[in-house]
């Protein structure tokens, strides 16, 4: 039998950072389907919270599941699901591309929180703010103008 536990952060946006999720209701309702989903799915995730144009996830690698196909199952089945359910008066779309990024077992506390804190985090930034932090901690070239990151899957 394998063991893996393989800590990843993602985050992904809404197609055109479009506030498709800024009522409650509906982001809540996103969220608990995702976390049902995942579980179906066999995805190990951990934490899931967003705000009102981007979700953040911390979820553990299974053995057979690799970030993309981990990514493509969450995205493109909630994409799916939300517009299925007429959540929203207009169609839903993820923009294409995420960030992830490792996390070591000693950190995830603190990126837990930090996920789980995301309507405080974002009164004070945006997201265009933290994307650019996440550009200098991890050393990505560009983020914030990669029509990947902005654009419909």
């Amino acid at each position: 039998m394998s063991f893996v536990r393989i800590w990843v952060h993602a985050v992904w946006a809404t197609k055109k950072r479009e506030p498709y999720l800024a009522k409650k209701s509906v982001r809540y309702a996103l969220f608990k389907h995702i976390r049902e989903n995942a579980k179906k799915k066999e995805i190990h995730l951990d934490n899931l919270n967003g705000w009102v144009d981007h979700c953040h996830a911390t979820f553990s690698l299974s053995k057979d599941l690799s970030i993309k196909k981990t990514m493509q199952l969450i995205k493109g089945e909630s994409s799916s699901w939300i517009n299925k359910s007429k959540l929203l008066p207009y169609h839903f779309n993820w923009a294409v591309g995420y960030y992830a990024v490792s996390v070591s077992e000693d950190k995830m506390q603190g990126v837990k929180n930090y996920v789980m804190n995301q309507e405080e985090h974002h009164s004070r930034v945006s997201f265009e703010e933290e994307c650019q932090q996440f550009i200098k901690r991890y050393g990505f070239t560009s983020m914030l103008g990669d029509e990947n990151f902005n654009t419909q899957e």
